[in-house]
């Protein structure tokens, strides 16, 4: 197995051999490539005890990443819809209407209306990868980007890290939200219970982040993120209250319907526009990154969906009790 391969090559300290064709044959969206790079990108982040801090940049581990990610966005490129010819404002089109009524398709939705507590839970416990590093590789953008779109990003970002007040920093809010649930809050805790789906849409906004020919669709990724986050908060906030999950896990959903309802106009207005003003060209690049987040965004969505309807848990490993 590739993640296998990776994890002890780290741990051992010694070169990683995988080839080219062992990647090939990994299914693109499957727990193993899905692990191998999130473990790679974590070098990135916070790293791991005992691991090397210049591993970060070993050759060979970035030729390897190289691979796994051109495997895996070549999937999505496959899957998700539009093409050269793509406008942003096609592709945010679906995003700005809200569904009237229940939709069957939406996790939140569900979490809203009959979700129940543990399955709130294994929710939080699958999406800490994600918010616990919350905000964290858009602020990778920042220095490729300049004027309008600099600014709003900016202005955004500050939000997210809590406005000069730690105690605010969106990814502290999600440990205080994890804390009423009875979760452990550890930074990276639930990785190994995390379905490939959920590590996708961690390690979608990675290689966004972490490459600057791929700057628009990190700015595409961010859209979506601030256009869909206002009503989605606001049904998880309910879901919430409901269950009586607690202060905190109100709190955390509370404070992204009325933020990011204000950061959804800035990032359309002033990122997406600001960027497309100074680089027309990368108008395509800013809709695949719109389409590419909807994608695995929406397979999240049916493999909880799908677990909880069957009565099943959608984590790889249930949570205890």
């Amino acid at each position: 197995m590739v993640s296998a391969s990776v994890c002890t090559a780290l741990g051992e300290g010694r070169a990683v051999a995988i080839t080219p064709e062992t990647v090939a044959a990994a299914d693109p969206f499957g727990d193993d490539l899905q692990l191998a790079l999130h473990v790679l990108y974590e070098l990135h982040y916070q790293g791991f005890d005992g691991v090397d801090d210049r591993r970060e940049w070993d050759p060979e581990l970035l030729r390897l990443r190289h691979h796994l990610e051109d495997r895996f966005l070549g999937a999505v490129r496959e899957a998700a819809p539009g093409g050269e010819g793509d406008t942003v404002d096609e592709a945010l089109a679906g995003l700005l209407v809200e569904p009237r009524g229940h939709d069957p398709t939406s996790m939140t939705h569900f979490l809203q209306r009959e979700g129940t507590r543990e399955q709130l839970r294994e929710y939080a416990a699958l999406r800490s990868p994600y918010h616990l590093k919350e905000a964290d590789p858009h602020a990778w953008v920042l220095p490729r980007l300049h004027g309008r779109a600099k600014a709003g990003m900016v202005a955004v970002e500050f939000d997210e890290f809590g406005a000069g007040h730690p105690e605010s920093i969106h990814a502290r809010l999600f440990a205080d939200l994890m804390a009423d649930l009875d979760l452990d809050i550890r930074y990276g805790h639930y990785v190994d219970a995390t379905p490939a789906e959920a590590l996708a849409s961690v390690n979608l906004m990675s290689t966004l982040g972490l490459h600057r020919a791929r700057r628009g669709a990190l700015v595409g990724h961010f859209a979506v993120v601030e256009v869909t986050s206002s009503p989605g908060s606001r049904r998880l906030a309910q879901a919430m209250r409901r269950t009586g999950a607690g202060p905190a896990a109100e709190h955390f959903y509370d404070e992204h319907v009325e933020a990011d309802a204000v950061h959804e106009q800035v990032v359309r207005r002033e990122v997406v526009a600001g960027l497309l003003a100074d680089e027309p060209h990368l108008e395509p690049d800013v809709a695949f990154g719109v389409r590419a987040t909807v994608l695995v965004e929406d397979r999240l969505a049916a493999r909880l969906l799908n677990a909880w309807r069957a009565g099943r848990s959608a984590l790889r490993r249930p949570l205890p009790p």
